[in-house]
């Protein structure tokens, strides 16, 4: 796997059809050996917010860009009073060229 370089900034946390939730994000890019731009990071918001959707199969990331990522979270288990957690991200990528590097 190559890094490709970060992408962070603000955006709204949709869970299925239910409210936006104002939400933090940094995630890193990577070139999988088959070709394939993937990513994992962070997300930040309110922790009763966090607390309420997480493990849900059904978020995605809105971006102040207008992409939509779909988020699958990485931990089984959210520690007691956490305002981040790890995701995997899935959906609406940058090419590989489109990322930048840290």
């Amino acid at each position: 796997m190559d890094y490709l370089g970060g992408m962070r900034g603000d955006g709204l946390l949709l869970c299925g059809s239910g409210a936006a939730v104002p939400t933090t994000y940094d995630f890193d890019g990577y070139l999988s050996n088959s070709g394939q731009v993937t990513s994992c990071g962070e997300i930040r918001l309110a922790s009763a917010a966090l607390r309420q959707v997480f493990g849900r199969a059904d978020l995605r990331l809105r971006t102040a860009g207008g992409r939509l990522l779909r988020l699958r979270f990485s931990e089984k288990r959210l520690s007691s009073g956490e305002a981040a957690a790890h995701v995997d991200i899935i959906g609406d990528l940058p090419a590989a060229a489109e990322w930048r590097r840290r």
